[in-house]
This record gives C-alpha cells, structure tokens and sequence, in this order.
C-alpha cells in the first residue's frame, strides 16, 4: 500500500502544500478551520509528517511508545518502570508522551509517535472513547491500559468494580456506617467503574456520601476539610486513589480526628507511599500490568495479524493500620 504524502494531504483538506506544512508544525498563522481540516485528513490518510516514514515504516525501530495521562507521581512512575523492565529485557526502548483530553493535544502526542515506534501503549480513561477511536493510527499495533477505544481492541484491565466492592466489603465487616467516597473525575473511566463498585457493594444498613476529587493529595485533603466544616459525620473514607487517601489522612490527623479509631481511611493503587505510610488499599500492581503490557505487544509485533485480545486482571484488598489497628 502506498504511503500517503503531503500532496495527498493538500488535495484531501483542498488546501496548498505549504498550508499543510504550516498546520502540521503548529504555526500560528493558520486558521482554526484549516487546522482542523489538515488534521483530519491527514489522519485518514494515516500520513506520517516526516521524510524518513517509509524507510521507517519498512524497518523496525525496536521502540514502544507510550501514552499516558500523566508522566509523573507514584502510580505511573510505577507503570513506566514495569514497561521499561520488560522492553528493555526484550530489546525495545520507550518512547514516552503524555495525552491530554483535549481533541489537538492528542492528535498531536499520537502522530508524533508515528514512524518513530514499533507499536503503542496507551493509557488514556480520561478521553472519551469515540473521540479517541479515530485517533489511534490504524498501521501500528496498539496495547490499551484501561481504556476503551475501539471494538477489537488489544486490552488490559484492572477490575475497577470488584476492587471498589472488596473495600466496601471490608469498611462495613470492620463496623464503618457512614462511608465518604472521595471519587476521582466524572470524565474518568477508572473512577466512574470504582464509584459504580461503591455502589453495587453498599449494605443497606451503610450510608455512602460521595464528594468529588481530582486524583491529587490536595484535592482529598480539600475534601477532608469541607465536610469537617459542614460538620458532616462519617467514621470511614475510602479515596478513589491512594494520593488523594493520603491528603485525606493528613487532613483528619491535623483536625485532631484519630485514625483508625476515630475514622477509617483506606485508597486504590498502593502506589510505593501508601505502604509507607501503612495505608489500607487496593493492590493493583501497577509494575506488572506495565511489563505485561509491553510483553503483550512486542509479541504480536512478532506475530503480525495475532487476534486482539481483552485481559481482565483483578485487584487485590490489602489491610494495614488506617483502617485495622496494628497490634
């Protein structure tokens, strides 16, 4: 199949050559309309914006790439090591990006991917799947981390759901009645499956009350605060991450509110702090799921036209002293 060129991106948006050249580097000097035009047609055309493609696109680079929402912090510092462990032993090097939710930002972290990577792996719950479906480039296989984009897709899952309702199950066993969900971002797949999971698991003699958060320590220590204000009572809370679980954590002990004792708290991850810091969780094995990710795909890069696949992996409840005493 031919690989498409600049021209062919020109004719398609019924712009020049030299518009082409403007959107696609991002020059300010094009209109919002001839951008959005160029962009599209480049990605029908799955045209790669470099003189190197085709020599690219026959040869392998033995480079993942990677798409995550974010670069930094305990939980994907935890999934870059695991991919990296496992591609390095297999050969590959990463190739790191981050995606935002906004339409342009993402276009522009997966097309500079193209040429440079043998195969993708993507993290992205917070995009909307049919928005981010057309995106992905159709020419390179493509692992998803907790993220649906396309039917058929190759995916890895974490069982948001029953982690939620293992730690529901746990706060009500341990005598909790009046529980605080802080949930991570509405827009976010992983935080709505883990507040469905509160739900589904929620005795009728527990009261759930859920308060909205952004996945930041800052955003559960807010939460704390507010509902100390308001004179709220409840004697648990369980974060929909493990950064916002130590925000909380913080918050109530500089109230003056013991824990376990005066409320339970308990977070989603176990990102390396939260075993520091002895905090309850769910295990998800953040390393693992990295380094089958990148094993996953460097397989079917050895196996062209493998048949996708879909793995559900089920996290684990861990118990430490915010919620159970330590002896």
């Amino acid at each position: 199949m031919t690989e498409a060129t600049i021209r062919d991106v020109a004719r398609r948006a019924a712009v020049s050559v030299a518009s082409v050249s403007r959107a696609l580097n991002g020059a300010s000097n094009v209109h919002p309309d001839t951008r959005a035009r160029v962009l599209a047609a480049a990605d029908e055309l799955g045209y790669v914006p470099h003189a190197g493609a085709r020599s690219l696109s026959l040869a392998r680079t033995h480079a993942v790439g990677v798409v995550l929402p974010d670069l930094h912090g305990g939980f994907f510092s935890e999934m870059i090591r695991g991919l990296d462990r496992e591609a390095s032993v297999r050969g590959y090097h990463l190739l790191l990006s981050n995606i935002q939710p906004d339409r342009d930002h993402a276009v522009q972290a997966l097309r500079a991917m193209r040429g440079r990577v043998d195969g993708l792996v993507i993290m992205a719950p917070h995009v909307d799947p049919p928005a981010l479906a057309p995106m992905l480039p159709a020419s390179l296989p493509t692992v998803m981390i907790n993220t649906h984009a396309a039917p058929g897709a190759s995916m890895l899952r974490v069982d948001n759901g029953a982690g939620a309702e293992a730690m529901i199950h746990h706060l009500a066993q341990i005598g909790r009645r009046r529980i605080v969900h802080i949930a991570g971002p509405a827009s976010n797949s992983d935080a709505q499956q883990r507040l469905q999971g509160c739900k589904a698991a929620l005795p009728s003699h527990v009261d759930l009350r859920v308060v909205e958060g952004d996945f930041t320590e800052v955003s559960g220590a807010e939460a704390i605060r507010r509902l100390l204000t308001s004179n709220a009572d409840f004697d648990a809370v369980f974060a929909a991450n493990d950064m916002m679980a130590l925000g909380a954590l913080q918050a109530l002990r500089s109230a003056g509110r013991r824990v376990p004792k005066d409320v339970a708290v308990a977070g989603f991850d176990d990102v390396p702090l939260a075993r520091y810091l002895s905090l309850t969780t769910i295990r998800v094995h953040m390393a693992d799921i990295g380094a089958r990710a990148a094993a996953r795909l460097i397989e079917r890069l050895g196996t062209p036209g493998s048949e996708p696949f879909d793995e559900l992996i089920v996290p684990a409840l861990v118990v430490r002293g915010t919620t159970v005493p330590e002896a």
